[in-house]
């Protein structure tokens, strides 16, 4: 089987952002046209994350929630526990994508999960991201390096919004957010990410999947 019909998850529960964001800036230098693609799900724990366009005046209060300066695009967001996390190691030209193709790609996963649990939502053609009722339920952000992605997107699934109140969220002053459970309130984050998973395994189109829990196999 060819490298590009293969696809490793990595469903990893909660951890630390930096570390995990170093995680795939080293498996994105160091990988070759063998290496088969990876999509890490999980949460992070509390942290504000600013991108390359990142503007300090959207960091409105930081307080006691660290800032990380990151190398994806876009402005500043915010991550943590109860929010779902889908990092999409790609090869974008094994694959024939384009950026514009991915971010399409992964907005339509998110619209077909949410339209799963009733909710309608929709993407904005001059505001990546996915938005229920003129608030904003999920962040998008890449980044390519040699060809192939890095980063991905934040879906909030039940969490503390009220972090998002310190910042401008992606740089737009007073834009609302919201959350899954708001719809759905007994929501599971885990079976939200099986979802997301399938509908991206079909969009990009992998036939064998391998999964596991841990960073090393």
């Amino acid at each position: 089987m060819e490298p590009r019909d293969l696809l490793q998850v990595r469903v990893l529960g909660r951890q630390p952002y930096e570390p995990t964001w170093r995680r795939m800036q080293s498996f994105t230098d160091q990988r070759n046209a063998e290496t088969v693609d990876e999509i890490w799900l999980l949460e992070h724990e509390p942290v504000f994350t600013q991108g390359q366009a990142g503007k300090a005046e959207h960091l409105l209060n930081p307080g006691d929630i660290p800032v990380v300066q990151v190398d994806r695009g876009g402005q500043v967001t915010y991550h943590g526990p109860g929010q779902l996390l889908a990092y999409l190691m790609i090869d974008l030209r094994r694959r024939k994508l384009g950026v514009r193709d991915m971010v399409s790609l992964m907005e339509r996963a998110v619209v077909n999960v949410l339209s799963d649990y009733g909710v309608q939502a929709y993407p904005k053609p001059d505001a990546p991201g996915v938005y229920v009722e003129g608030e904003k339920i999920c962040s998008l952000g890449l980044r390519v390096r040699r060809g192939a992605t890095f980063h991905g997107l934040a879906l909030n699934i039940d969490m503390a919004l009220e972090p998002f109140l310190r910042i401008n969220p992606c740089g737009y002053a007073g834009l609302s957010m919201t959350q899954l459970s708001r719809y759905e309130p007994a929501v599971d984050t885990g079976r939200v990410g099986e979802q997301l998973l399938n509908y991206l395994i079909d969009e990009i189109g992998y036939t064998s999947v391998n999964r596991t829990t841990s960073w090393d196999e």
